[in-house]
């Protein structure tokens, strides 16, 4: 078993993390076609963590379980928040600002921004499998963003790169979470912290909108409540480095969506791009996955 996993279930967490695919696709969605109807990325942010709060501390008091928030790592929650507040203004700029498909395959990327974290933070020996991984992964961001043929908005690229690496670095940080707190207690202090913070911004960026306007906000917070809630389960019970593969199945919705809600298809050079990003992240899960069952034969041995 994956000891850096709190209470390892690896089934469990690959079907957590499929449904997690479908529920932040459809909060991409959601967010680009709010963004479309006047809808500024602050408030988008504030709503999403002000809804979620709401809807986390209520059910936790009809089913009186307010007391499992309780927590002694009140700091590594406060890190998490600010990492994470940044980290989703620049996912939901990504969708803002890039196609769904795009700004989905793009995100890929996170598996490898992992592994180079893990090689700076960890201090962890990057051998050539990984390497080659990481430079499959890059020059599969130069066929879907075509540099130089002005097919892409280089900000949205910029924006989406960042947010890759952000979303790999609070991965690792959750996981660390996991070890001591409930899914709960993640997900209620963070918004918790951050939906103050989003709240600065809100006289500035706040503007009237109809009742479908709201409608969509509402939806968007739901599923974004929904997905960190089966994120974060799905970091409980299986490594990032392993459940990870089924966040490819995001690509499949965003095409989808990008098609009947806005439109879009994707160009043939995205299907060029994505398969070698993909193929990417399936080589760094499967090079985690050996090098974690070595460590674990080489534990057993000793």
């Amino acid at each position: 078993m994956d000891g850096s996993v709190a209470l390892p279930r690896p089934l469990l967490a690959l079907v957590l993390r499929l449904a997690t695919a479908l529920a932040l696709a459809t909060m991409s969605m959601l967010v680009k076609l709010a963004a479309s109807r006047g809808v500024h990325l602050a408030e988008l942010v504030f709503w999403r963590q002000a809804l979620t709060f709401c809807l986390i501390a209520g059910w936790l008091a009809v089913v009186g379980r307010l007391a499992s928030v309780r927590t002694k790592r009140i700091g590594a929650h406060f890190r998490r928040s600010i990492y994470g507040i940044i980290g989703m203004g620049f996912v939901y700029g990504a969708v803002i600002l890039l196609p769904l498909a795009e700004a989905t395959t793009i995100s890929f990327t996170t598996p490898v921004f992992a592994v180079l974290l893990a090689m700076i933070l960890f201090r962890e020996k990057i051998g050539v499998y990984r390497w080659m991984a990481i430079a499959l992964g890059f020059a599969g961001v130069l066929f879907v963003t075509r540099p130089g043929g002005g097919a892409i908005d280089p900000l949205g690229l910029a924006v989406g790169l960042v947010a890759a690496f952000l979303v790999a670095l609070i991965s690792l940080q959750i996981q660390d979470l996991n070890k001591t707190e409930t899914p709960f207690s993640i997900i209620f202090w963070f918004t918790a912290m951050t939906a103050p913070l989003a709240a600065i911004a809100l006289p500035f960026v706040i503007g009237p909108h109809d009742a479908l306007t709201w409608a969509i906000i509402g939806g968007m917070a739901l599923c974004g409540a929904v997905a960190q809630m089966l994120l974060t389960s799905s970091l409980r019970y299986g490594s990032a480095a392993t459940i990870i593969v089924m966040d490819y199945t995001a690509l499949i919705w965003a095409t989808l969506y990008g098609w009947f809600v806005f439109d879009n298809l994707p160009p043939v050079t995205l299907w060029l791009g994505a398969p070698l990003i993909v193929a990417a992240g399936l080589t760094i899960t499967l090079r985690e996955h050996r090098l974690s069952r070595k460590k674990k034969a080489t534990s057993l041995e000793l």
